[in-house]
């Protein structure tokens, strides 16, 4: 299948840009972040990139609720990846520890009976296996499905895990999050995607009634071409608009990297780039850790980035943020 191909180029351009980066983890918690916000977004849990690189970086604990929920999705997400790391196979396990995680809870496997899933009119449009055994060896089935070794496109194979976990519906809540963290998951696994700087759910919130409607059809007509073409769709088209992405941020750093070291030579530091760069928000403490300076020291440093335009300082309560402006600008371009 030519889409097939299309995707997996894509998938390979943005994971070669990556792996040359001098520092590949560099940008890894702000991608997290941005797919965390979108994922959560899909469940109409909506919070802002200010508030939550604030929430991040400030002493004063200040999350409302969606924030601490898209945190709580990072959280899992990084997660999963260290599991991975220990033992690279997706289980019934790993997908109750991430949903857990997500959700703050002991919740396991979905017990209630008569769960069904309705539409913005309140009718019923699908009802999910019920009976947490019939729930285990459906997901026992997919596990099995994922983990073996087959000759088929794993593009393809991810499309037809992610329909498979969200028809078996197997948790009473968290189910789509941890649906698209176990896309991000599969990636690395297959070794499509090292480094997991990618941001599908924002594509889901883009197309959020075809995603629906193309998992709807496959159930309903048995339509398997149209989702498997919706999720090779938002591979590509994800996998080119990340590497735009990160191509500006790159570009950005570059630049300010040398007016810093022209306005600035006595203050620039490679640290200090990377710092201003990790996350939108820095403070003094970052400086203080990363051994640039005594305290005096790195806030005159912050001072003096202010004072030419580099960044902008924000009080959140006694404390005193540093925003770099223009990385938010680029993180909150659609």
């Amino acid at each position: 299948m030519l889409k097939t191909i299309s995707a997996s180029r894509a998938l390979a351009q943005l994971n070669g840009a990556l792996s040359n980066l001098p520092n590949p983890s560099l940008f890894l918690d702000t991608i997290h972040l941005q797919e965390a916000k979108a994922s959560s977004e899909i469940e109409n849990i909506i919070t802002t990139n200010d508030d939550l690189y604030k929430s991040l970086v400030a002493d004063k604990k200040f999350e409302s609720a969606a924030t601490k929920e898209v945190l709580s999705y990072k959280e899992a997400l990084w997660l999963g990846f260290d599991r991975l790391r220990e033992k690279p196979f997706i289980t019934t396990n790993l997908c109750i520890e991430i949903v857990q995680c997500i959700k703050k809870n002991t919740a396991g496997i979905r017990v209630t009976p008569g769960t069904t899933l309705s539409n913005s009119h309140g009718e019923v449009i699908y009802t999910p296996p019920s009976g947490e055994e019939i729930i285990r060896k459906k997901l026992a089935n997919l596990e099995k499905f994922i983990n073996q070794n087959d000759s088929l496109d794993p593009l393809i194979k991810m499309a037809l895990m992610h329909y498979q976990f969200e028809a078996i519906h197997p948790f009473a809540d968290g189910n789509g999050r941890t649906g698209r963290i176990l896309l991000l998951l599969y990636l690395k696994m297959e070794k499509l995607l090292d480094i997991p700087a990618i941001y599908l759910s924002e594509y889901i919130i883009q197309h959020k009634h075809a995603y629906y409607q193309k998992l709807r059809a496959v159930t309903k007509d048995n339509d398997w071409e149209g989702f498997i073409l919706y999720m090779l769709d938002m591979v590509e088209i994800t996998a080119k608009k990340g590497l735009l992405r990160l191509e500006e941020v790159i570009r950005l750093m570059e630049q300010m990297t040398e007016k810093i070291k022209e306005t600035l030579p006595k203050v620039y530091s490679k640290d200090l780039i990377e710092i201003i760069f990790r996350l939108p928000y820095t403070k003094r403490q970052f400086l203080i850790n990363a051994g640039l300076g005594t305290p005096k020291t790195v806030g005159n440093y912050l001072m003096s980035l202010e004072k030419e335009g580099f960044l902008k300082s924000v009080r959140v309560g006694k404390e005193k943020l540093y925003l770099n402006d223009q990385l938010m600008q680029i993180l909150d371009d659609k």
